[in-house]
């Protein structure tokens, strides 16, 4: 059985899982984005996403937490970056 997720129910669903609303419309285009790459859907878990994937105010904060990431390029690299629109914000997969 499945069920389609609208952006607004992606939205509230995800900011209660410490996502700004701003960072849940990136999300949501990237796993829009994702399904048609792989010609395949994406299954809405709100929990797994937020063992996934982490969103931070700014580079500084990452690099706060990953030490040996010197550079935006040394991230994109190592992970998924996913960019905020019109912020500093960034969403990355945890590694």
């Amino acid at each position: 059985m499945k069920d389609t997720v609208t952006e607004y129910q992606f939205s509230d669903e995800m900011i209660k899982h410490g996502f700004s609303y701003e960072g849940t419309k990136a999300l949501f285009e990237y796993f829009e984005q994702y399904e048609q790459d792989c010609d395949m859907e994406v299954e809405f878990d709100p929990v797994g996403i937020r063992c996934d994937f982490h969103e931070y105010e700014n580079f500084k904060e990452i690099k706060k937490d990953y030490q040996d990431i010197k550079t935006l390029e040394d991230l994109n690299d190592r992970t998924i970056v996913i960019e905020v629109p019109k912020s500093d914000r960034l969403i990355i997969q945890v590694f």
